[in-house]
C-alpha cells in the first residue's frame, strides 16, 4: 500500500477554525503547504475520522497537528503510539486508534506524532488565532519545517 517515495509525509491539521484558537491544525496546515516541501502531503479537516487511515497507510510518516489546550508552550511534539479503540465514533477517531486502524486495516508501518500547538482562547465562535496561538504556530512552523528538512523526528521529541 506504501508508495514508493522514500520518507514520504503525510501532515493533517485538525480542528474547528469557527472556535478560535481551536483552528490551530487546518491554519498550520495551511501555512506548512507553503513551503513546498518534497514527499510532504498536506490534509486538513475538523476532526480526524476513520477514513483518515487509508490515507495514513499510503505513507511512511503521520504528523497530526491540533491545538492543546493546556501543557507545554508554545508545541509539544511527542510519538504517537498505536492503541485499538474499544469504541469510536465514525465522526471522531483519537491519534492512538487512527494509527492503530492504518497498521491494523492495511497493514502500514506508519510512524505517527503528533504535534499540540499551545492555543488560549476557544469558548467564543470566530475565525481568527489569538496573538499568542499565532506566536506559538509560528515557532512550531520553524521547528517542524527543521524536522522534516533533516528527517530528524526522533531526535525532535518534545513532551
Amino acid at each position: 500500500m506504501k508508495n514508493n517515495l522514500k520518507n514520504s509525509i503525510l501532515l493533517i491539521g485538525f480542528g474547528n477554525p469557527g472556535r478560535l484558537d481551536d483552528g490551530l491544525g487546518p491554519i498550520f496546515a495551511e501555512k506548512f503547504s507553503e513551503y513546498k516541501l518534497q514527499n510532504v502531503t498536506i490534509d486538513s479537516d475538523y476532526q480526524l475520522v476513520i477514513d483518515d487511515a487509508a490515507d495514513i497507510a499510503k505513507h511512511d510518516i503521520v504528523v497530526l497537528v491540533d491545538a492543546a489546550t493546556n501543557g507545554r508552550e508554545p508545541f509539544y511534539f511527542e510519538k504517537i503510539v498505536p492503541e485499538s479503540a474499544m469504541s469510536f465514533s465514525s465522526h471522531s477517531v483519537s491519534p492512538p486508534a487512527l494509527l492503530s486502524m492504518a497498521h491494523d486495516l492495511f497493514d502500514a508501518e506508519t510512524v505517527g506524532y503528533l504535534l499540540g500547538i499551545r492555543g488560549y482562547e476557544f469558548n467564543e465562535y470566530c475565525e481568527k488565532l489569538s496573538p499568542k496561538a499565532i506566536s506559538n504556530m509560528e515557532e512550531a512552523l520553524v521547528f517542524l519545517k527543521q524536522v522534516v528538512v533533516e528527517s530528524s523526528f526522533e531526535e525532535s521529541l518534545i513532551q
